[in-house]
């Protein structure tokens, strides 16, 4: 009889990773034309701006306007570079982006206009179409032992370096080598289930737990 599977060869069977670097993401117009967005990912693959079901992307605003619209989408802003941006809705409610990893959230119909603290910014962006999909984000500072439990799991370097071990018991030594990641290079986990993340370096991470609906 063939020799049973190992927990980490049953887990790596479930489990796909994908290392996406920052030099792979291609500058975009955003929907409105309003300014430049890249790209990390988005299901399904090659979606359009109407057809994802969640999409992670950077942008850089040079320039204060309103922000595209987005019917049945719900958007997490994360700043990453700049002094901030103010956002206002057409209901009065603000959101204030004042200091690094600062976050917001809002409906992506909501009418947002956005003005600069001072001068141009750069922000991570997450979309969800809230029928099809739920995610949460945390912001992972220096190093750490995390656990990953979602349909999709992205880790993206916000800032610095950091070095990521996926492994199933960290403590006991198993799992891969580590992962070097650089500022803006992202790495994506499909179907980890209880899987451990251990964080080492400085950086700044964004971890996104996505689960389908």
């Amino acid at each position: 009889m063939p020799a049973a599977a190992q927990p980490g060869q049953a887990r790596a069977a479930r489990t796909a990773i994908t290392l996406m670097r920052a030099s792979e993401l291609a500058a975009v117009p955003w929907k409105n034309g309003g300014g430049v967005t890249r790209e990390v990912a988005a299901h399904p693959p090659q979606a359009g701006f109407d057809t994802f079901d969640w999409r992670v992307s950077v942008a850089d605003v040079a320039q204060p306007g309103p922000f595209s619209r987005f019917a049945g989408i719900d958007r997490t802003l994360v700043l990453l570079e700049g002094a901030g941006m103010r956002l206002v809705d057409e209901r009065g409610a603000t959101h204030v982006l004042s200091e690094p990893f600062a976050v917001a959230h809002f409906a992506g119909e909501a009418s947002i206009d956005a003005a600069l603290v001072d001068g141009p910014t750069r922000d991570f962006n997450l979309m969800l179409r809230r029928a099809r999909a739920s995610a949460t984000l945390e912001v992972w500072r220096g190093a750490g032992v995390h656990t990953l439990d979602a349909d999709v799991a992205l880790v993206f370097c916000a800032h610095g370096t950091l070095a990521v071990t996926l492994a199933v018991a960290v403590a006991a030594g198993e799992g891969e080598a580590p992962v070097e990641l650089a500022s803006m290079d992202t790495l994506r986990i499909d179907a980890p289930r209880a899987l451990t993340c251990a964080i080492d370096g400085t950086g700044t991470a964004l971890a996104i737990r996505i689960r389908y609906l």
